[in-house]
């Protein structure tokens, strides 16, 4: 993250402050799946009828245009992670030369695709004498990692691994997460994990900045072996992991966190079924939409 990012934390009133005037964590939400916002949405129809699809009302005004080039890099940081949320988290885990266990939380990370099974992490530029962050560095070397998908359950404990501390601190220690041997890899993985993935080094690409210095990478692992809590997965479908069980967090902009607390199932149209019906011919004929 951008090298100032945490000065423009420093601004805001102590966290302890704005949190004792908050409810606490609602513990007894259980995950439901609700219709979706519109059932009767039609081929053409564009928004939904939610009160506030007004807001997003399709119009040539309204728009900001900003050049990423002329702003500066914390503020594109911020705009980003507060933009595209919400994020799912990778909590990487790694081994240095030594054998030296490292755990960091990363949001730059999604699946990338299943035949063979292969994830993305991003992670951003650090102190290390070659440039990176310990998990670039150590990743870059071992060609080896795992990735645990961080639970309501350790929010906290994950969050506080992102911690700015020198090398030789153990943010394992710290967290008071357990390690848990992996079968393919050496690294270990969390053993409070629900979902974990043993991976090996597919491709390490160097993000060059405008200031011609390494500005992040992008890591592809490929996943040589999934370790799950069977309690997560659906006993009627062995392959489902249920995310009413597993609890996952997500990120959103700042320092703020998300619950999967409300699901909506919509299926995806099938062609043949509806290229005949009348809502999608007249929104063919219609053609696109614009401002």
């Amino acid at each position: 993250m951008p090298e100032n990012y945490y000065k423009q934390m420093h601004k805001h009133r102590p966290f302890k402050e704005v949190e004792a005037e908050r409810e606490d964590f609602d513990q007894s939400i259980q995950p439901k799946t609700t219709k979706v916002p519109d059932p009767d949405f039609k081929p053409g129809q564009g928004l939904n009828n939610l009160p506030y699809s007004k807001d997003f009302t399709p119009k040539q005004d309204g728009f900001k245009a900003i050049i990423p080039e002329n702003e500066e890099k914390s503020n594109i940081y911020k705009m980003m992670i507060s933009g595209i949320t919400p994020r799912p988290i990778a909590f990487v885990s790694t081994l240095d030369e030594n054998g030296k266990p490292n755990l960091a939380p990363m949001s730059y990370f999604n699946a990338c695709g299943h035949n063979p099974p292969i994830i993305m992490v991003s992670v951003t530029a650090g102190k290390h004498e070659d440039g990176w962050k310990d998990t670039n560095h150590n990743i870059k070397t071992n060609k080896e990692f795992c990735v645990s998908i961080i639970s309501e359950t350790f929010l906290e404990a994950a969050n506080y691994t992102a911690i700015d501390a020198p090398p030789e601190v153990d943010e394992w220690a710290l967290s008071g997460l357990t390690q848990r041997s992996s079968e393919t890899v050496k690294p270990p993985h969390v053993a409070e994990s629900g979902f974990s993935m043993e991976c090996t080094l597919e491709h390490f690409h160097e993000v060059i900045g405008d200031n011609g210095k390494p500005s992040h990478s992008v890591i592809l692992g490929r996943v040589k072996r999934f370790q799950v809590k069977e309690f997560v997965l659906d006993p009627n479908d062995p392959f489902k992991v249920l995310t009413e069980k597993l609890r996952p967090i997500g990120r959103l902009g700042g320092i703020t966190y998300s619950r999967t607390t409300q699901m909506v199932e919509i299926p995806r149209p099938v062609w043949d079924q509806v290229k005949d019906t009348p809502e999608v011919k007249q929104a063919l004929e219609q053609g696109a939409k614009k401002v």
